[in-house]
């Protein structure tokens, strides 16, 4: 293994994606048990998401979620990848984590994102409208006051004020920024755009003020990993995540998640294929050997701290197969 590699963390985000033919339900109680087995092979975090009204996504309360996987795991790093802020108010999620870190006390993440619903529908539903995102940097400043007691509200937040909770930025648009501006760690993706990707880094690295949550920039990249024994199974992995974004870009609704025989079996059009082959291409997957090549490369490239691995795939046997090798790799 390449000292670059031993050198970076390595972390897994699961979006607790509902697969057809399987309920919510099942989708959730997937996410916990991969959590217990990620901690087993020596990841660093384990991350859940936020959506909402997303056929295909059955995490739509990341807080709760954590809290149902950090009841089932010891030692593992246990957050979210992310509370999107503009949905809710600073003061009720600054609450919610400092319950989550007074339960787990050193083990909770604060992930956070600046996206609104996924439809219009949704956005009317959660009372928000699109441009509410664009104070992001004033609804993150207002949530860490709540941490820091220095609310000119007069209003304390129990018991979350005095509680340290690593707070990251999600940077999407202008999320670097952000993040510099603020002096937090920065998750940044995908690994499909890599120029696009370290143009953000370097701007926050340049850009980048320390602060009391953090003293130095602190660059996690995110993105698709698969790890099978030969590179065709390792693509078979990608087909249903790649199928469920090329069906919504074509028909305006995220679905669950095929079996990749099925996928395989369709036939389609023009268009939806474009979109199929793209969402296949530019992922790090391969063989062991082939995917600790390309780590390597990814690594020395943007200097990051660590990895989230965001893969999402209908066999979750071959999902927790692939999370093997990659310890393998990443542990010699």
């Amino acid at each position: 293994m390449s000292s670059v590699i031993a050198d970076t963390r390595f972390s897994v985000l699961d979006r607790s994606r509902t697969r057809e033919g399987h309920t919510n339900a099942e989708a959730l109680r997937d996410t916990v048990r991969l959590a217990r087995e990620l901690e087993g092979l020596g990841y660093h975090r384990f991350w859940v998401s936020e959506h909402h009204g997303v056929p295909g996504v059955a995490g739509s309360a990341p807080t709760v979620l954590a809290a149902a996987v950090a009841s089932a795991t010891e030692r593992i790093r246990v957050g979210t990848g992310g509370v999107m802020l503009p949905n809710h108010q600073p003061l009720v999620v600054a609450e919610q984590f400092g319950v989550l870190e007074s339960l787990f006390p050193g083990r909770v993440d604060m992930g956070l994102g600046r996206s609104v619903g996924f439809t219009d529908g949704v956005r009317r539903a959660l009372g928000r409208d699109k441009d509410v995102a664009d104070d992001f940097a004033g609804q993150l400043e207002e949530l860490l006051g709540w941490f820091l007691g220095t609310s000119p509200t007069r209003v304390h937040a129990r018991p979350a004020e005095g509680l340290t909770v690593p707070p990251f930025v999600l940077a999407m648009g202008e999320g670097a920024a952000i993040a510099a501006r603020a002096g937090l760690p920065m998750v940044i993706g995908d690994l499909r755009g890599r120029e696009k990707m370290q143009r953000g880094i370097d701007h926050y690295r340049t850009h980048f003020r320390p602060s009391p949550w953090a003293r130095e920039p602190y660059v996690v990249i995110s993105g698709t990993i698969a790890v099978a024994a030969t590179p065709d199974e390792a693509r078979r992995l990608l087909i249903p995540e790649a199928w469920s974004m090329a069906y919504s870009r074509t028909h305006g609704t995220f679905p669950p998640l095929p079996p990749a025989e099925r996928v395989e079996s369709l036939t389609m059009t023009a268009k939806e294929r474009g979109f199929y082959e793209a969402g296949l291409a530019g992922h790090i997957a391969g063989t062991e050997e082939q995917v600790a090549h390309e780590l390597q490369a990814v690594l020395k490239e943007t200097g990051a701290q660590e990895v989230l691995v965001t893969t999402s795939t209908y066999d979750r046997e071959a999902l927790l197969d692939s999370y093997r090798g990659l310890a393998r790799i990443t542990s010699g």
